[in-house]
């Protein structure tokens, strides 16, 4: 995942007490580590320096010293120039974006109640400060006056992209509203800022408050020597003496599901993910996401369009939600088969066990499909997780997996560096070369499970690439993987090994990047094509050449026996119907959550979930979605509202042009070398379906995507 800056890209102008009123922030002293820009390698974060009493009056002075800076721009009195307006934006607020990009990172892996208190003043403040530069009528005057003339200006391709990019934020922001509607503009984004962080810190909580306590080892049976040892001390660290705790994940099915043989324990540990948020009480999510989805209904109607979904996918490669959801109907046929084919299939490893073990017969439930899923999974393909894990050590597969691609593809060089400090132990840090030598940036590591960090993974940037600025990409890949006992080593599933490969695609993405202006650099592209990188650097963890590279045995330093990697890749199309099909059924909730219209009431949250789910042709009975309403952090929170359809549109990218990739020789230097100049390197400084189409050569064809599945065209 793409990590959304909870912050605003814009956020500047006025600056504003905890209570709303206006303020002059106090002079940041010279000992405040985000005073000047960091004297690091790559301005890398200083947190050698940095205290948590630092963020809030960086903050302030950030936002006053950008406030003084669009003020200058916006009152301008020589005419608009792209200099002295538009170049001047992107150079404004260098302190706010100091501190904003490392809060967001530390906030999201490694936060406090301190770094809580902060995101609940700071959020509405800058949200607000967005506002009052996108409904700046003097300074949108301006990028006006100069889009309106801009075939005159004797611009380049970036900078006219620039430009119209900065026009469409305007105008999608508010700009050319009433002043009665800009105030209800106002007054909606503060509230909705106010509710997303409201959402964010009651998941977390109640994520962390529904983990499983366990107070018999028998009703653990299942799990390897690891797992048990991983849930003693998870239940020490909690102070839960002689128990057992199983934490949860953010999605709703949870990793030990698929191993734990008695029942009762399964169901335990579903009821827990899957009602997590739903217990009542202060970390109940439902009336914040019920109002954060009316709000946004509202918000689109101040724009005239029929839904939120309408207002968001407006600069997305789908363009409308109608375009994404008849994508996702060509998905549904052919997936509603395979699910029904799956459960019947599962269901006959229930009966045959039933008969054997002279149980009760009883129907497959959610909590059973993961179970019987991997004996099935092993009668097929012989294929048992446990036995491939050995050769899956986390320090190898970054280093001989995920780096030996990039090198491979793109000739990539990688250095771990030391001496750059952290905001945790666990973090580490890597310098990357180009292929001629050239520092390309730093990346950090953060891969393993803590309560004060954010479910699930994802990549973002603390220093963002532009040649404007000067700067070089400073990135982070975080992710929740389980940590090893002290001593042993950190070996992974092959899902968290796609995982690191996912990341560091986007990693790739923010390293290659080479435009000037920050607004379209690397990353900062749309959800639905953002994710297109990633899940094709996902492609290469089952490569031949790279899987022999890393797949070594953690003790013997062996490779993968040919027999486990035919069983391994087999075993990657098996049970689509349910990989696909929560994916599917979640992003269809989201969907229909953000087609609500401005008339619509305030919904029952439960309700509205069960219409929504039903509406999607699919067995969501059987195969639950990945993410429920109440704890949908994707889209309450980080930015993909209307948007979780981007993993499957993004998907269909992939498995294009990883197609192409396999006409043309596969895994090569040249074929590698065209991806970077072609889709990596460029940011938004295109049409996504014009990038797109000059790479693959013809529009997206969903086949691909269906192949890859083992799924097939239902006529």
């Amino acid at each position: 995942m793409k990590h959304r800056s909870w912050l605003y890209v814009m956020a500047a102008a006025t600056c504003l007490t905890s209570g709303g009123s206006l303020a002059q922030a106090a002079p940041l002293p010279a000992s405040n580590p985000f005073a000047a820009p960091s004297p690091l390698p790559y301005h890398a974060p200083r947190f050698d320096l940095i205290k948590e009493s630092d963020y809030q009056p960086a903050f302030e002075q950030g936002m006053a010293e950008q406030a003084a800076e669009i003020a200058h721009i916006a009152q301008n009195p020589e005419a608009p120039t792209f200099d002295n307006t538009i170049a001047a934006l992107e150079r404004s607020g260098r302190l706010l974006d100091r501190v904003s990009q490392t809060f967001n990172g530390v906030y999201s892996a490694n936060t406090s109640a301190t770094l809580d208190k902060v995101q609940e003043i700071v959020g509405p403040q800058l949200a607000a400060h967005a506002d009052s530069i996108y409904m700046n009528p003097q300074l949108f005057a301006r990028v006006q006056f100069l889009h309106a003339r801009q075939d005159g200006l004797g611009l380049d391709a970036e900078q006219k992209q620039v430009l119209t990019v900065y026009y469409q934020n305007f105008v999608h922001s508010g700009a050319q509203l009433s002043d009665t509607d800009k105030d209800k503009l106002r007054d909606i984004n503060t509230r909705l800022s106010k509710l997303e962080t409201l959402f964010q810190q009651k998941l977390l909580a109640g994520t962390k408050a529904a983990a499983l306590v366990v107070a018999d080892k028998a009703q653990l049976a299942g799990l390897d020597s690891a797992g048990l040892n991983n849930a003693q001390e998870a239940a020490k660290g909690r102070k839960l003496e002689g128990k057992w705790l199983l934490p949860l994940q953010n999605t709703t099915q949870q990793p030990a599901l698929s191993s734990l043989t008695d029942r009762q324990t399964r169901h335990a540990l579903f009821d827990a993910s899957w009602n997590r948020s739903e217990q009542g009480g202060e970390n109940d999510t439902r009336d914040t996401i019920a109002t954060l989805a009316y709000l946004r209904a509202q918000k689109a109607a101040l724009f005239g369009y029929p839904n939120y979904a309408s207002y968001a996918l407006a600069d997305q490669m789908a363009k409308t939600p109608e375009q994404a959801e008849a994508f996702m109907a060509h998905l549904t046929p052919a997936l509603a088969a395979e699910q029904q084919r799956e459960k019947a299939e599962l269901q006959t490893v229930i009966d045959q066990e039933s008969k054997k073990t002279a149980q009760p017969d009883f129907t497959l439930q959610p909590w059973d499909w993961a179970y019987y899923a991997d004996k099935l999974r092993k009668q097929k393909f012989d294929f048992d997780e446990s036995q491939v894990k050995p050769y899956f050590e986390l320090n190898r597969v970054l280093q001989d997996g995920v780096f030996f691609a990039a090198n491979t593809l793109y000739g990539l060089t990688f250095k771990r560096r030391t001496d750059i400090p952290t905001y945790n132990p666990d973090v580490m840090v890597y310098e990357a070369f180009d292929h001629d030598g050239t520092a390309l940036g730093l990346l950090y590591f953060d891969y393993f499970q803590r309560d004060n960090k954010t479910g699930g993974a994802w990549m973002s940037n603390f220093v963002g690439q532009s040649k404007l600025l000067g700067t070089k990409p400073v990135i982070y890949n975080v992710g929740n993987f389980t940590k090893p006992a002290e001593g042993q080593p950190a070996l992974i599933t092959f899902d968290d090994v796609t995982t690191m490969f996912h990341e560091f695609g986007h990693a790739l993405h923010g390293l290659f990047a080479q435009q000037t202006y920050p607004l379209i650099s690397g990353t900062n592209v749309a959800r639905d094509f953002v994710e297109f990188p990633s899940q094709f650097n996902e492609h290469w963890a089952l490569d031949k050449t790279v899987l022999a590279h890393y797949a070594r045995h953690y003790k013997t330093n062996a490779p993968m026996p040919e027999h486990l990697v035919a069983q391994l890749k087999k075993a990657a199309t098996f049970n689509q119907g349910y990989k696909l099909g929560e994916v599917l059924s979640a992003a269809e909730l989201d969907m229909q959550w953000h087609s609500l219209p401005a008339t619509a009431p305030k919904q029952n949250v439960d309700t509205f979930e069960k219409t929504a789910l039903a509406k999607t042709g699919l067995d969501t009975q059987s195969i639950p979605p990945r993410y429920r309403s109440s704890y949908f952090l994707h889209i309450w929170a980080n930015g993909y509202s209307a948007g979780y359809y981007a993993y499957l549109w993004a998907e269909m990218l992939d498995d294009n042009a990883f197609a192409w990739f396999e006409k043309n020789g596969g895994l090569t230097r040249q074929n590698g070398q065209r991806f970077r100049d072609m889709i990596l390197s460029r940011g938004y400084t295109q049409d996504y379906s014009t990038m797109f189409k000059a790479f693959y050569g013809q529009d997206p064809e969903i086949e691909p995507m269906l192949a890859a599945r083992g799924l097939t065209q239902t006529p």
